[in-house]
């Protein structure tokens, strides 16, 4: 299935977000994720499922100032 992820077309076989999340690499990252817009924290990942078309954003904390 196709989303978006980032800003950026990608093909993904899985269809739940932490499903997702891991076949993308960011299975043990610590990271923060939108489904369309709006936040889902790392507690809602497992029942948040995606579809088709969905755009996906997937942020990594920074160090610094």
């Amino acid at each position: 299935m196709k989303i978006v992820v980032n800003g950026e077309k990608v093909e993904v076989t899985e269809t739940v977000l932490d499903a997702v999340l891991v076949e993308l690499g960011h299975g043990d990252a610590k990271v923060a994720t939108a489904v369309n817009e709006e936040f889902v924290p790392a507690t809602l990942r497992a029942a948040t499922s995606l579809e088709a078309g969905d755009r996906l954003e997937i942020v990594a904390p920074r160090q610094g100032g």
